[in-house]
């Protein structure tokens, strides 16, 4: 039995690791864009993201909502979404006076 490694055992071990590591990188890479509700292949027409979330309990958590230009925080829970407060003027884009977010931001949203 042979136990002395030659240069090509050491090229081949070391290419073999380097193909494993960056599978994985790149594996962990997809599903990161994956779960953040982007798609691969990004829609140019897409006008809502969510930037952030922050769990907060058990079933509730915090978003920061881009829509268009704007950004709303929102408190999501199991049995309704509210909005928090609309995010200052973000881009220099004014706030118009009311919007279905804004209108009234004491009432719950009931998600059916």
């Amino acid at each position: 039995m042979n136990t002395v490694w030659t240069l090509g055992d050491w090229m081949q071990y070391l290419f073999s690791f380097i193909f494993v590591i960056g599978s994985l990188l790149a594996l962990l890479w997809t599903l990161r864009r994956l779960q953040n509700g982007s798609s691969l292949l990004r829609k140019s027409t897409q006008r809502m993201q969510t930037l952030e979330t922050l769990s907060v309990g058990t079933r509730q958590k915090i978003m920061l909502i881009r829509v268009d230009e704007r950004e709303i925080l929102v408190g999501v829970s199991v049995q309704n979404i509210t909005v928090l407060s609309p995010w200052p003027e973000s881009l220099g884009v004014p706030l118009p006076a009311k919007t279905p977010l804004s209108a009234d931001t004491t009432a719950p949203l009931n998600a059916q």
